[in-house]
């Protein structure tokens, strides 16, 4: 069964989603006579006329499914079977969670690119009102595109949102005349990474869980010093253990605990769910346990007992 490349849009009501598609669709570099499916699951007030386009309806197939009893592998398959698109482009509704949009896709459907779109003048509200809704979609986006933002606007507080959830995804600022600017805001680290032990506070650890996990090669040869809380088990490698913290996304209902696997010939001495003191060289490996990826490896020096933190759960949002 062919794969078939997914383009998915994200973001709320009059964000910009339909207004980017339509552009796209009208560039020529990506209107190369492939059959385009677009899959609208929002009716907002741009709309997509086929006859737009290169190729007209025989090049590009237009379905409104808002409706959520449409979001169903057995519905989208049958919209792909209908058009004999080769992409699909999906406008997926603000108000639903990704999780279900990734049950609902059929096998041979991978995921190419996700955007994000959102009004710089009420991003911000959405955010205070519908934090769980915001972060589900930064978390997944590459980029985020603002738009409608205002001559001056003050850029910081829609870059802190996006950074408080990723430090890896592009910012896009697109203002009313038109024109775009890209994010250049530098984000430094709340810990000297010159340092010869990388002190890292009680309230830094989602940073540099986050950081580490996501630049790896800048930690390697690094020595850190952090308080963790142990976890042990069976099922990891002889030897090791995993140093780390509860975490807590956009809810209670979301704390997971998350931490680095520390090798050491000691690890038998460390209590479960103990707090210590870790000081630890890290290895920047391409490993297994990070799914085949690069990820950080700790080799500790000390573990020394420590008192609970003040707040035991961390917040990466």
């Amino acid at each position: 069964m062919a794969e078939i490349p997914v383009y998915l849009f994200l973001g709320f009501l009059d964000g910009g989603k339909t207004k980017f598609i339509h552009d796209t669709l009208c560039d020529k570099r990506f209107q190369n006579g492939e059959k385009t499916l677009c899959v609208l699951f929002e009716d907002g007030d741009e709309e997509l006329d086929p006859a737009a386009y290169t190729g007209g309806s025989d090049a590009v197939t237009v379905v409104v499914a808002d409706g959520k009893e449409n979001l169903n592998q057995k519905f989208l398959s049958d919209c792909l079977k209908k058009s004999g698109a080769e992409r699909v482009m999906i406008e997926y509704n603000g108000m639903w969670l990704s999780q279900e949009l990734g049950a609902a896709l059929p096998r041979n459907w991978q995921i190419y690119q996700i955007m994000m779109f959102a009004d710089a003048n009420t991003i911000l509200s959405y955010n205070n009102n519908m934090r769980q809704l915001v972060y589900d979609k930064l978390n997944l986006a590459e980029v985020v595109f603002f738009n409608r933002c205002p001559q001056g606007v003050d850029k910081m507080p829609l870059h802190s949102l996006v950074r408080q959830v990723s430090r890896r995804t592009a910012i896009v600022y697109e203002y009313a005349d038109g024109t775009m600017e890209n994010d250049d805001i530098v984000d430094p680290l709340p810990y000297d990474m010159d340092a010869p032990v990388v002190e890292v506070k009680d309230e830094d650890f989602g940073l540099l869980y986050m950081d580490a996990m996501e630049n790896p090669d800048n930690y390697d040869g690094k020595t850190l010093r952090f308080k963790a809380m142990t976890a042990r088990s069976p099922r990891l490698p002889k030897g090791t253990f995993v140093g780390g913290r509860n975490a807590m996304t956009c809810c209670a209902e979301d704390i997971q605990f998350v931490g680095f696997l520390c090798h050491w010939a000691r690890t038998d001495s460390v209590r479960n769910r103990g707090w210590y003191y870790v000081t630890a060289k890290v290895k920047s490996v391409q490993d297994p346990v990070f799914n085949g990826q690069k990820g950080p490896m700790l080799f500790v020096n000390e573990v020394k007992s420590a008192p609970k933190p003040e707040e035991e759960v961390v917040y990466f949002g």
